[in-house]
C-alpha cells in the first residue's frame, strides 16, 4: 500500500512558484530587474606630477599613480572597455597653505584634462574640486587659526572650477563640503561663459573611516585634527536629504552620496525624493576590503564586486564611481561574448 506520508494534500498545491523563473540562467537573465552595465561606471584616476613611471598604491592593488605621459595609455584602455567617464585626481609637485597648484592653469589636473581631451574627445572628463591634495596642512580649505574658513575657501574652489573648465572638463566635482560651494562655483562658471560645464556635487559626503587608502593614494591626510567639522556625521540620514536639496537648489546637475556601500539607505531615499541624476562613490576602503579578502582566498573577488556594484545600482544610483570599473567592464564584456 502506498504511504500517504509523501502525498501532497490538495490544499497545499502551490499556485505561485517563484523558482520556476530561476531554473535556467537564460530565464534569470530574462526577468532580471537590475542590470549592471559598463555605461554606469566612472573610473577614478590619480595623476602625479612628480613621477616618471606608474606607482602601484599598496593599499589599493591594481590602482596606480600615473605620470602624465602614461595617462594616454590608460585612457586608451578605458575607452576600449567602453567606460564612458573618468574622474581625475591630481598630486602636485609642491604643496602650500592655499593649494595654489589646484587652480594653476598648468596644474597637473589641468594638464591631464587637456591630454584626455586630445586622446579621447568623447570621453566624459570629471575633475575633483578640493584642496586637500594641494595644501601643506591636508585640509580641504583655507585654514585660519586652526579653523577651516568656509567663505574664503569658496573663492578658491571657484578658481579651481574655472581653471578646470578652461582646460576642457565636462564635469567639475566639488568635494570640499563647504556650505554654498555649488552656488559659488555655478556663479563663477556662468560668469566666465562656461554655462555647459556640469556640476557633480559631493552632496552627502560623510566623515567616513573608509577613505584611508585614498588618503594614501592622494597623500591627503590632514596633518592635524580631522574633517568632521565639515564632512557629514555618519549616523545622519535626514541631514543628507537637506544637503542634497540645497545643492540642487544651488545648481547641481548631479548629486552624490559618498561612500556608497555603507550608505545604501541614503542612496535609496535620495532616489525616491529627487529627480536629478544620482552618483554613488564606491570608495577606496570598500575596494580595498574586497581586494584583500579576494587575495587571501576568503571571498570570490569577482562575484562579490559585481554583487556590491549591482546593489549600489539597485539602491538607485545612476552613476557608480568605482576603482573596479576596468575589471567590471572586462568581466561584463566576457559575459556577453
Amino acid at each position: 500500500m502506498k504511504s500517504e506520508l509523501y502525498e501532497v494534500p490538495e490544499e497545499f498545491q502551490l499556485a505561485e512558484r517563484p523558482r520556476r523563473l530561476r531554473r535556467l540562467q537564460s530565464l534569470r537573465l530574462l526577468v532580471r530587474e537590475t542590470r549592471l552595465s559598463s555605461s554606469d561606471l566612472m573610473y577614478p584616476i590619480f595623476v602625479d606630477r612628480r613621477i616618471t613611471k606608474r606607482e602601484e598604491i599598496p593599499s589599493m592593488p591594481g590602482i596606480h599613480r600615473l605620470s602624465l605621459p602614461e595617462l594616454e595609455d590608460e585612457i586608451n584602455e578605458v575607452t576600449a572597455l567602453k567606460i564612458p567617464a573618468i574622474l581625475i585626481f591630481g598630486l602636485p609637485r609642491q604643496k602650500d597653505p592655499l593649494g595654489s597648484e589646484a587652480y594653476a592653469s598648468d596644474g597637473i589636473v589641468q594638464q591631464a584634462i587637456r591630454t584626455v581631451k586630445r586622446v579621447a574627445p568623447q570621453l566624459v572628463v570629471a575633475a575633483d574640486i578640493c584642496l586637500c591634495q594641494y595644501t601643506d596642512h591636508g585640509h580641504c580649505g583655507v585654514v585660519r587659526g586652526g579653523t577651516v574658513e568656509n567663505d574664503e575657501t569658496l573663492k578658491l574652489l571657484s578658481r579651481i572650477a574655472v581653471s578646470q573648465a578652461e582646460a576642457g572638463a565636462d564635469i567639475v566635482g566639488p568635494s570640499a563640503m563647504m556650505d554654498g560651494q555649488v552656488r559659488a562655483i555655478r556663479t563663477a562658471l556662468d560668469g566666465r561663459g562656461f554655462h555647459d560645464t556640469s556640476i557633480m556635487s559631493y552632496s552627502a559626503k560623510y566623515a567616513s573611516a573608509f577613505y584611508g587608502p585614498f588618503r594614501e593614494a592622494a597623500e591627503a591626510t590632514p596633518l592635524w585634527g580631522d574633517r568632521r567639522s565639515y564632512q557629514m556625521d555618519p549616523p545622519n540620514r535626514r541631514e543628507a536629504m537637506r544637503e542634497i536639496a540645497m545643492d540642487i537648489d544651488e545648481g547641481a546637475d548631479i548629486v552624490m552620496v559618498k561612500p556608497a556601500l555603507s550608505y545604501l539607505d541614503v542612496i535609496r531615499e535620495a532616489r525616491a525624493r529627487f529627480q536629478v541624476p544620482l552618483a554613488a562613490y564606491n570608495v577606496s576602503g570598500e575596494y580595498a576590503m574586497i581586494k584583500a579578502a579576494g587575495q587571501n582566498g576568503w571571498l570570490n573577488e569577482k562575484l562579490v564586486a559585481l554583487e556590491v556594484l549591482t546593489a549600489i545600482k539597485r539602491a538607485g544610483a545612476n552613476v557608480i564611481i568605482t576603482y573596479f570599473a576596468k575589471e567590471v567592464a572586462q568581466w561584463l564584456q566576457e559575459a556577453n561574448q
